[in-house]
C-alpha cells in the first residue's frame, strides 16, 4: 500500500495565492451609531415645509498594524424643515482589512476606493433601517462614486492620509 500526505492527490498542491495580492476583510462593524429626534410630534404634523436633508460623508483610513487597516465610513446627516429639524443622524462604520503583496503605488487606492465600496452597501442598509425606525421614511443613499472621490480630491491637492 502507498504512502499519502493527506492531499487527494497524495502531492502537495503548490499555494497558487502565494505573492498574489490579497485584500481580505476581517470584520466589519458599526463604531458609532446616534439617531435623534429632537421634537417626537412632528409625526403627528408631517414633516412641515420645505424638507431639507444635509448629508456629510468621508472616509478615513487607520493602519492598525503592518498590512492591517481600519477603514472608517462616517456619515453626519440632518434633516429639517422650516419649522425645524426633523432628525440627525450620524454613524460611523468601519472594517478591518488585510492587505497582503499590494504594490506601493496601490495600497492608497485600494483603502480610498476599493474598501469603501465593500463597505457601503451595509451603510446604506443601516440608514434606511434606522430612519424607518426612527418612524420616518427610509433614507435610500445614492451610490457614492469612491473612485471620482479619491481623484478629485487628489486633483484638488487633498491627498487622502492613512493615520
Amino acid at each position: 500500500m502507498a504512502e499519502t500526505n493527506g492531499t487527494n492527490g497524495g502531492t502537495e498542491q503548490p499555494d497558487l495565492s502565494a505573492g498574489q495580492p490579497q485584500v481580505n476583510v476581517i470584520g466589519q462593524y458599526i463604531k458609532d451609531l446616534s439617531f435623534e429626534c429632537p421634537d417626537p410630534t412632528r409625526f403627528f404634523r408631517g414633516p412641515g415645509n420645505n424638507p431639507n436633508l444635509q448629508l456629510n460623508f468621508n472616509v478615513q483610513v487607520n493602519n492598525v498594524q503592518d498590512g492591517v487597516f481600519e477603514v472608517g465610513l462616517s456619515l453626519e446627516g440632518e434633516a429639517k424643515s422650516d419649522e425645524g429639524v426633523l432628525y440627525n443622524i450620524e454613524l460611523l462604520y468601519a472594517g478591518a482589512f488585510h492587505l497582503k503583496n499590494l504594490p506601493q503605488e496601490a495600497i492608497q487606492p485600494v483603502l480610498f476606493i476599493e474598501c469603501p465600496a465593500l463597505l457601503f452597501p451595509f451603510v446604506r442598509r443601516l440608514v434606511a433601517d434606522l430612519t424607518r425606525e426612527g418612524g420616518f421614511p427610509p433614507l435610500l443613499l445614492d451610490p457614492i462614486d469612491f473612485a471620482g472621490l479619491y481623484r478629485r480630491r487628489a486633483a484638488e491637492g487633498q491627498q487622502p492620509t492613512i493615520s
